[in-house]
């Protein structure tokens, strides 16, 4: 069996897996699990955990790489039958145990790869009242610059009852590879407008969410439970994942950037990419808060 770490705070608790990719196995309030809970018995598919932490970027890369000043970085891809590298590495690597408390844990690691990222990860979880308060930073290794990008990927229970609130104006159509189409106002597409409380789409949804504030709610109302999300810059962006209503489970992903982002274009806002420079670091913070 793979070891965990176990917090506590009063009815939460969260089980860390440090060498997959330092994830959360569980995330539970009491009895109730709040995100959907790694298998009786562990696993090895990072995928199978309750959240993963993506970096240096989050979801898809194209055309087998990027070129960013003029120069190409090959990267491979990562993920049995997917074709293109897909969420970094940090999420597929054994880290290390900084420390450990009753309620407090951090973990770290260095990584060299993939492609030209040389990196420093560290990640702290922290259960205090009824929340888990989430902090990620990286710093660049490299001998140059590079863009990078971080994204949480909570795996979530999905009810008939589950709802979700997150107001956003724009969703970024996808194309049939998963890469990106284009942004459209969100009140074309009624069931994704998440504007108010509202059940999920019975069909696939696998988009990203721009002109978001950083606060979402998801409430079981089977469970009289509710979570509050919220996420800060530069995790400016969501993507939501479910196959259809079928599924027992929904990803929410506060995420900085747009799929495919390094092949989008110029840095800015709609890719949401950071430029760090040798010795330069990018952090997010995001919690989940039980209601």
């Amino acid at each position: 069996m793979v070891g965990t770490i176990k917090i506590r705070s009063g009815d939460l608790s969260a089980e860390i897996v440090p060498s997959l990719g330092a994830g959360l196995a569980r995330l539970d309030h009491g009895r109730v699990p709040l995100f959907r809970p790694w298998p009786n018995g562990g696993s090895s598919n990072p995928f199978d955990l309750a959240c993963n932490l993506l970096l240096p970027w989050s979801n898809r890369i194209s055309g087998g790489g990027f070129t960013f000043d003029c120069k190409f970085h090959e990267l491979p891809a990562n993920v049995a039958r997917e074709p293109f590298p897909i969420h970094g590495n940090g999420f597929s690597s054994e880290w290390d145990v900084d420390s450990v408390t009753q309620d407090n844990a951090k973990l770290s690691l260095i990584s060299n790869g993939p492609g030209p990222y040389r990196y420093r990860a560290e990640v702290s979880y922290a259960l205090a009242g009824q929340g888990l308060e989430l902090k990620l930073r990286i710093v660049n290794r490299a001998s140059i610059r590079l863009p990078f990008g971080l994204g949480i990927h909570p795996w979530f229970p999905r009810t008939a009852l589950t709802t979700l609130h997150a107001a956003a104006s724009q969703v970024c159509l996808e194309r049939p590879n998963h890469l990106p189409e284009r942004y459209v106002d969100v009140k074309t597409h009624p069931d994704w407008n998440f504007g108010a409380p509202a059940a999920l789409p019975s069909g696939w949804i696998n988009n990203v969410f721009a002109g978001w504030d950083g606060v979402a709610s998801i409430s079981w109302p089977e469970h009289s439970c509710s979570l509050r999300i919220e996420a800060s810059s530069p995790l400016n962006l969501y993507l939501v994942y479910s196959p259809s209503d079928e599924s027992d489970f929904f990803c929410f992903e506060p995420v900085s950037h747009v799929v495919d982002a390094h092949n989008r274009g110029s840095i800015d806002k709609w890719n949401g990419l950071s430029v760090l420079g040798p010795g330069e670091s990018l952090a997010a913070r995001c919690s989940f808060a039980v209601s």
